[in-house]
């Protein structure tokens, strides 16, 4: 029989509900409205002249080269940051999962970056990688391979990538040995007494039964691509070399801080807001359909 919770007041649930609601509010809803206003906006730096234009910042932006560039670079970067660091924790999800010896030693090594905040692993990896002092760097070159990130553009975008894949593997790699360990042994070792191999038990058991949490992980790694590691692209290049790496979210500080386009910036972040909202949308509508709950 359900049992399904009741209140005596009607403004109870109401009042419980509140704090969470206002803070979206706060937080949520009324910046983006603002920023939604203030992309009809032409404005000087500090507010005192201001112009309805309609959308025309819009219109500047379809127009912009360098724009359109961002973007593609934004999908290519979010593709590897999101493939790498869920394929990854997966792999080390899988050996953690395993009874091993130091398996308690190996997990605490592996959760611990999660606890270092995007601009400090940033500042982490620039160190490790820094053409001049780097260890990295300086072992690379013993081997004949000259990394260069502040001048090589394509080099500086695979070390964001690994600052940012490495940044987000402990938090995957937690949801991944939770959804391993919440899977019955007794499917596995029944498939195991068929003569099922451990690589056709884990593509036709595991990998199925975990599908509910790679999917979420998949939404919440976009998410974080193309938002959460604006302080990596910060720290490290700062959209360089000659904006090899200038990141949408990047490009929406840039232009707005530094350029003092306020409302070119602010029609920037609108269609970010809107291109993640559809990703997520599109997510939903179509990859769910091949999860198995």
């Amino acid at each position: 029989m359900e049992k399904r919770v009741t209140f005596n007041e009607r403004w109870l649930p109401y009042l419980l509900v509140a704090p969470q609601i206002l803070i979206t509010l706060v937080f949520f809803f009324w910046p983006s409205a603002r920023m939604i206003w203030q992309s009809t906006l032409l404005e000087d730096t500090f507010g005192g002249n201001t112009k309805f234009v309609w959308f025309d910042n819009f219109a500047g932006l379809f127009h912009d080269d360098s724009y359109f560039a961002s973007a593609r670079l934004t999908l290519v970067y979010s593709f590897l940051v999101a493939g790498l660091g869920l394929a990854i924790s997966l792999l080390l999800a899988v050996m953690a999962d395993r009874v091993i010896r130091g398996a308690t030693v190996y997990k605490t090594f592996l959760v611990w970056p999660y606890a270092v905040a995007p601009a400090v692993a940033g500042v982490l990896w620039g160190f490790l990688f820094n053409p001049s002092v780097g260890i990295v760097s300086w072992l690379l070159k013993g081997i004949g391979i000259d990394f260069n990130y502040v001048s090589n553009g394509n080099q500086a975008l695979l070390l964001i990538v690994f600052a940012a894949v490495w940044n987000q593997v402990s938090y995957n790699f937690l949801f991944f040995l939770a959804g391993l360990q919440s899977i019955p042994r007794s499917l596995i070792e029944a498939a195991a007494i068929d003569g099922a191999s451990p690589t056709r038990r884990f593509w036709d058991i595991v990998f199925p039964l975990l599908s509910p949490t790679g999917f979420f992980l998949l939404v919440v790694n976009i998410i974080y691509a193309f938002f959460g590691t604006f302080g990596v692209v910060d720290s490290v290049t700062k959209g360089g070399p000659a904006k090899a790496t200038e990141i949408l979210v990047f490009k929406v500080y840039n232009d707005g801080f530094r350029g003092q386009d306020l409302g070119g910036s602010s029609a920037q972040s609108v269609i970010l807001m809107l291109v993640v909202i559809l990703l997520t949308v599109v997510q939903f509508r179509f990859i769910e359909r091949r999860v198995h709950y």
